[in-house]
């Protein structure tokens, strides 16, 4: 083993290259943790608070190591901050000539041939969209990596990366005429090549599944995967083992065969027939569903005579496309990828009038103009045991919030792990001086029809107090767009509601505020890094309980009441628990910051259970009186003023 003191401590490596580097109790317990999980070829599940430097305690001892490693992340984000900042950082720290890669899912790369394609049927582009093809061809001359990433000039959202990037369905392979030059290829060739790869869950859970992406066999020869942001990897995991139909993928494909039946199938009309019939049918199938965007039960759908025959006659009507496209398939390598899409799309359409759901929930969403069906299983922790426990591998799942109650149960259950170590560091941070947790009187039940109304006027004098500076977190958007209208009416502050800005901009604006107040609901609770003054107050509306209504939910929750399990105290109260755990961790982000956590609901006194979100939570005072919050904030902009005065 390493000496890891020289490398975390006040002599360390890490202090003389990092400007502002602070040994940490847990980041060296931690690494130290994670270095013998190494060498013990076990298994380790690691809660680290805010502030304890997860990071770089993973990645010291897998440098270290000399292993083989994955290093799998929740966002692409973070794939590329440890990329780009932490590993280099850790690399010249240790001296020790370790290589790494960022790999990325294939629609984060250019695709040359589409490229190609969409040059060559710019008939349909507007000139934003044409433009916008302009900036992108003179960057593909450039650009090394062919990660779309660096177009900074084209909007993310823009409709033309659709157009030249690939996906596993329209993918030529090895088949294309530009293989040699195919960026995905090229990006995969070095994933091999290197030490650490830096992919994320998506990825990950693609590579497992086998629903190549063109990226397989990342997995096999790992010595070491490290799951950062893990409490996001069930939901992910769960995703890649379901399946999915979506209008879109429908209508992608008639697109690309109706382009090769110009180029190569012209004397073939019955392909263009049945392409304008199934548009149709998209069509009249959207508007059986409801209007609204929403999610729902397959139930809800199946009571319908109208959408079983339509579902029926569109599975048909695919089945019609196959069979043309198989005669046309050997005439070009675009036709043969057509057939072979559409005989996937007809396979999982089939699934969908398969009266067989045992172990699976069949679930629907519409958007505006499209829709997706969902088949997810309800239990995947015997599919992810027998995966992640079947190679020689150690796994490091880490987190900030992985226990509820100061367990891990909850977690390790869902992923069928049963043999690993667990550890979990508290958050460095001084919680009991630096925060305070504020429980509102008088709150009616949350349920009654005015809760929100009552609930914004409790807080009221806490945004006074705060001077804005304050994230309210919402469980419900009806809720937010309630409480958004009557702030409008009895406020000053700059109010940065939800959907009116983008993310990223709406978080630049409230950094930039003196007083600003956020307003948000799930996209917020977590992932959002907000340091200093700025923000001093974080109001979460109710405990987080999933929606009963939400489909998926609903038929977990059925599952287990038919197994003998307690839906409730096995499934959702913990994931309520993890998820205010995510909101509250908004609010102390480093070591100078302070702030209030504000939590209106009433059965955190009033229910027994409310006791497990409270323990679940950092160590900080908790006060039901609006004048300890004065106080403190009194206290805080005491100091603040001194601070500045001195300077």
């Amino acid at each position: 083993m390493h000496d890891l003191d020289l490398i975390f401590g006040s002599e360390g490596e890490l202090v003389r290259l990092i400007k502002g580097f602070q040994p940490r109790d847990g980041q060296l317990s931690m690494a130290r943790a994670i270095e013998e999980t190494i060498e013990q070829k076990t298994h380790l599940v690691a809660e680290a608070g805010t502030g304890t430097g997860k990071t770089f305690a993973y990645l010291v001892p897998a440098i270290l190591s000399g292993k083989k490693t994955i290093i799998s992340t929740g966002t692409r984000n973070l794939q590329d901050q440890i990329f780009e900042k932490d590993f280099p950082l850790i690399q010249e720290a240790l001296n020790v000539p370790v290589r790494a890669a960022v790999l990325k899912g294939r629609s984060n790369y250019l695709c040359l041939y589409r490229l190609d394609q969409a040059h060559q049927q710019t008939a349909g582009f507007d000139k934003e969209l044409e433009a916008d093809l302009s900036e992108i061809e003179d960057w593909s001359n450039r650009t090394i990596d062919g990660d779309i990433s660096e177009v900074t000039s084209v909007a993310e959202d823009s409709f033309v990366w659709q157009q030249v990037t690939s996906t596993a369905d329209n993918c030529l392979g090895q088949e294309c005429p530009m293989v040699a030059e195919c960026f995905p290829l090229l990006a995969r060739k070095k994933a091999q090549e290197v030490d650490v790869l830096i992919v994320n869950h998506h990825l990950l859970c693609a590579d497992w599944s086998l629903k190549d992406d063109g990226f397989g066999q990342i997995l096999p020869e790992a010595e070491l995967i490290i799951i950062d942001e893990a409490h996001q990897i069930i939901d992910t995991a769960s995703r890649f083992l379901g399946v999915s139909v979506s209008a879109r993928q429908i209508l992608s494909l008639l697109s690309d065969v109706n382009s090769e039946q110009l180029k190569i199938a012209s004397d073939t009309p019955a392909l263009i027939d049945l392409t304008h019939v199934i548009n149709e049918d998209i069509r009249e199938m959207r508007k059986l569903l409801p209007e609204q965007s929403v999610k729902d039960s397959w139930d809800e759908l199946e009571r319908f005579k109208n959408f079983v025959v339509a579902l029926a006659c569109l599975t048909d009507r695919i089945e019609q496309l196959f069979k043309v496209l198989a005669v046309v398939a050997v005439r070009s390598k675009g036709l043969e990828a057509c057939w072979k899409r559409c005989e996937d799309i007809l396979q999982r359409l089939r699934l969908f009038s398969n009266q067989d759901q045992q172990n699976w929930i069949q679930w629907f969403e519409t958007f505006h103009r499209t829709f997706t069906f969902y088949r997810t299983p309800l239990d995947i922790s015997k599919a992810f045991a027998s995966f992640a426990f079947a190679s020689e591998a150690s796994w490091v799942f880490t987190s900030a919030t992985l226990s509820v109650n100061k367990n891990f149960d909850f977690f390790t259950r869902r992923l069928g792990i049963q043999d690993a170590e667990t550890g979990m560091w508290e958050s460095p941070f001084d919680y009991l001086h630096q925060s305070l947790m504020y429980v509102p009187k008088g709150l009616p039940e949350p349920r009654e029809y005015d809760y929100t109304a009552t609930m914004i006027e409790k807080i009221m004098p806490v945004l006074e107090a705060s001077e804005g500076r304050a994230f309210i977190l919402f469980t419900s958007h009806r809720a937010l767009q309630e409480a958004a209208n009557i702030l409008l009416e009895q406020t000053n502050f700059t109010l940065l509601v939800q959907g009116d800005l983008p993310k990223q901009q709406m978080l630049e604006t409230f950094r930039q505020s003196d007083n600003a107040v956020l307003l948000g609901t799930a996209s917020f609770w977590e992932g959002v890094d907000v340091r200093g003054e700025a923000l001093s107050c974080v109001i979460i509306d109710k405990l987080p309980f999933a929606s009963p209504g939400d489909p998926v939910t609903k038929a977990r929750l059925d599952y287990m009441t038919a197994n003998g399990q307690s839906p409730f105290s096995e499934f959702q109260l913990p994931s309520a628990a993890l998820t205010l755990k995510q909101g509250a961790g908004r609010l102390i982000r480093d070591v100078e910051d302070k702030g209030v956590l504000v939590l209106c609901d009433p059965r955190l006194s009033s229910k027994g259970y409310g006791k497990v979100f409270v323990r679940s939570l950092p160590s900080m005072p908790i006060t039901q009186e609006l004048n300890d919050v004065k106080r403190f904030f009194h206290r805080i902009k005491s100091q603040q003023t001194h601070i500045k005065k001195s300077a």
